[in-house]
């Protein structure tokens, strides 16, 4: 029996579901960046201004990172249940990490002659995070984000494990059949997911950081 890759006719015959199972995939993805961020932000702000607690936070989401996705996700499930909230917090376990070092690397890599200057200038501590030190660290975040994001795109597929996996669960169950064009379909649906975030985020980067653009023309000239 005929058992190609890539299959026009699997795609006509299931378009509504693998479409369902990519809108799961990118709101899970786009869901758990947001909240990894939301918390990501202040715990390398709490670990640039009190170096003691620098350790045991990059620590925590060190230990976080290092625990097996499928572990992970089964340890979770009978605290949380099964679905959409048991992957979300692994998801943002895994991302916090990532999230968190490059923020802070970032932070700590702005030049302190510039913050003297801002500090010269009457500059309160919100007004100097948000106009100097946040600005100047932007590429390290973002390098960041884009790492964690693409890593997430392919967590999310471990979901699988707990019924809620997007397009881990076409994946799964193509390979249980051995059904080929599901398999290859929900793997590059999976890429392409990652490649536009990726691309995304690098846009809003360009966007968010025109002094970036500009540094580049100069050197290019």
């Amino acid at each position: 029996m005929d058992n190609p890759w890539l299959s026009l006719d699997y795609l006509r015959r299931s378009g509504g579901e693998v479409w369902e199972h990519l809108q799961i995939h990118t709101t899970l993805t786009v869901e758990a960046m947001l909240i990894a961020i939301a918390l990501a932000l202040p715990l390398a702000m709490i670990a640039r201004r009190s170096p003691r607690l620098s350790g045991p936070i990059l620590g925590l989401t060190g230990v976080l990172y290092t625990v097996p996705s499928f572990a992970l996700f089964a340890l979770l499930a009978p605290f949380t249940g099964i679905g959409r909230t048991t992957v979300l917090i692994g998801l943002v376990a895994y991302a916090l990490l990532v999230l968190v070092r490059n923020t802070l690397v970032g932070l700590q890599g702005v030049d302190p002659d510039i913050v003297d200057a801002a500090r010269g200038l009457g500059y309160s501590p919100t007004r100097l995070l948000l106009t100097v030190e946040l600005p100047n660290a932007l590429p390290s975040i973002v390098a960041g984000l884009r790492i964690a994001t693409v890593s997430t795109v392919a967590l999310v597929t471990v979901g699988v494990v707990v019924g809620y996996g997007g397009l881990g669960q076409l994946m799964f169950r193509g390979m249980q059949s051995n059904y080929r064009a599901q398999i290859a379909t929900s793997a590059l649906l999976c890429l392409a997911l990652a490649l536009v975030l990726d691309l995304l985020l690098v846009l809003a980067a360009r966007w968010a950081m025109p002094w970036a653009r500009s540094r580049a023309r100069s050197a290019a000239v």
